[in-house]
């Protein structure tokens, strides 16, 4: 069996997911992340992307919007606020929020630009994982 460690990612409303991965891929406001087994102690902040859970030979993808990560040697957990596997993404409902987020940011003026922007940003991040 290949070297593994424990992954577990917690929402608000249930655990996401409890398992045994190889490689974890996952974006922190630092930039993009890979994990393997026996990594250094660390901890990150989430921010909008694809996580990728390699499990044997196959890839899960969900949609990690934020939260925090704590990765230890033997195990990593995933504190989510937001996380959805594709299959539970309302593919129209994301691109209404494209265009609401496309609108605020051409008003520009009174606009919470960062807001508008990450807006935008988690609902392409829905649909590209959506469409997949």
């Amino acid at each position: 069996m290949a070297e593994s460690m424990k992954l577990k990612i917690v929402a608000p409303e249930r655990i996401f997911y409890e398992g045994d991965t190889s490689f974890l891929e996952f974006t922190t406001t630092e930039g993009d992340m890979g994990i393997y087994p026996n990594h250094i102690p660390l901890t990150a902040i989430i921010a909008p992307g694809i996580l990728r859970i390699h499990e044997n030979d196959t890839v899960k993808e969900a949609a990690l919007m934020s939260g925090f990560i704590q990765i230890l040697q033997d195990s990593v957990t995933v504190l989510a606020e937001s996380v959805e596997w594709p299959d539970e993404i309302d593919e129209n409902r994301a691109k209404e929020a494209e265009i609401r987020a496309r609108r605020r940011i051409e008003e520009g003026s009174g606009v919470d630009m960062n807001r508008a922007e990450l807006a935008l940003k988690k609902s392409i991040i829905r649909q590209r994982l959506a469409a997949r």
